[in-house]
């Protein structure tokens, strides 16, 4: 998998996660796809950390990660883990 490929099909992965688990779309809608490591995706947050003020999701991204790499799985038919970069 390449990450250009991941990206074009990453709206799909949103769809999906929102139709799934509104809260976890909150919490990843916003995520930039910085890199992507053999099967580790690595999420990046720090464009809307900029404007989060008191809207940090942080402490709910760890919770809701599994929606997010079984939505990856369901529409694309990889296994990833997701991580957040800091």
């Amino acid at each position: 998998m390449d990450l250009s490929v991941l990206r074009s099909q990453w709206s799909d992965v949103l769809d999906y996660l929102e139709r799934q688990d509104r809260m976890a779309w909150i919490a990843f809608f916003d995520a930039r796809l910085a890199r992507l490591e053999g099967s580790t995706l690595h999420l990046d947050f720090s464009d809307s950390r900029k404007f989060a003020g008191n809207l940090e999701y942080d402490s709910i991204r760890n919770h809701h990660k599994v929606a997010l790499e079984d939505a990856i799985r369901a529409v694309i038919g990889i296994e990833l883990q997701v991580v957040d970069e800091k």
